[in-house]
């Protein structure tokens, strides 16, 4: 079967969290708006079960926190005991409880956790972490590479069993010494693909080829940036549009935007962590 990788985005906007450099800190949404994101989402999830002609792996990029939404929960159950889903993972700050996941199949579901100093203490974050530990549950953790956060992620890095990968993004608008880089870079061997945009127009992308990003009305894209629509994904005309495409930006500076951009090969890196943001053999890039 073809392999299919789709991010997903609802209405959901609303977040626990306040941190500065996040522009949907602290947003509340209103019930109708709860509401429209959870029908969304079932709809979404009932797509999802009944398209056993490719092999799926989803990724949920929520602006706000999904897990503290009981139905993002049941949904990740749900499509990880698809015998054609390869992946279901979620972006996290990681703050909701974390039992659910034992009801999962942990060799489908995944997290993508961020580490927001200032919003949470390390102790309870790394606490939720020996949780997903002890339900085998495969998880990769990151920060944002602000000056003030260099001593937490340090000390996170020590922390953290040597098999989780810590990843660190390029905080934006702020620009890296040659030591400050290499600071982050040994934290994170990665780092350096966040640190500068990709230079991206022209180049050949997986996106709209293997991978589409999705809107909770069933809007298709080729990716979250670039806003043409390409289809809908409950009227099946987004099967007729996948074909190879070149990026139309100038840059990509997104992770979830440039780990399909052709060139750059890193859906090696990464392979079955893609969707999580786990390099396939961690040993290689320490």
């Amino acid at each position: 079967m073809t392999p299919l990788y789709v991010l997903y985005r609802g209405p959901l906007a609303s977040c626990n969290y306040d941190c500065p450099y996040c522009p949907f800190a602290k947003r509340v949404d209103p019930p109708a708006t709860l509401r429209a994101d959870r029908a969304a989402l079932l709809r979404f999830a009932d797509w999802a079960e009944a398209t056993t002609d490719r092999r799926l792996s989803i990724l949920f990029t929520p602006w706000g926190e999904g897990l503290t939404r009981r139905w993002y929960r049941e949904t990740i159950t749900r499509l990880s005991h698809l015998p054609h889903v390869d992946r279901v993972a979620i972006q996290t700050n990681l703050a909701a409880r974390t039992g659910w996941l034992a009801a999962a199949d942990r060799s489908t579901a995944a997290l993508w956790t961020t580490y927001h100093p200032g919003q949470v203490t390390r102790a309870r974050f790394l606490g939720r972490c020996r949780e997903l530990d002890a339900l085998g549950v495969r998880y990769s953790v990151g920060i944002v590479g602000l000056p003030e956060h260099l001593a937490e992620a340090r000390e996170l890095r020590a922390l953290l069993p040597p098999r989780v990968y810590l990843w660190v993004n390029a905080a934006d608008g702020h620009g890296y010494t040659a030591d400050e880089e290499a600071a982050w870079t040994a934290l994170d061997p990665r780092f350096g693909d966040s640190v500068r945009p990709h230079v991206s127009r022209g180049l050949p992308c997986h996106a709209g080829e293997t991978a589409i990003s999705v809107l909770g009305d069933g809007t298709v894209r080729r990716c979250h940036f670039v806003p043409s629509v390409i289809g809908n994904l409950y009227d099946g005309s987004w099967r007729a549009a996948l074909k190879p495409r070149a990026c139309p930006n100038a840059a990509c500076d997104c992770h979830i935007g440039y780990v399909h951009l052709k060139p750059l090969g890193l859906r090696e890196v990464y392979r079955d962590g893609l969707m999580e943001r786990v390099v396939h053999r961690l040993e290689e890039f320490t």
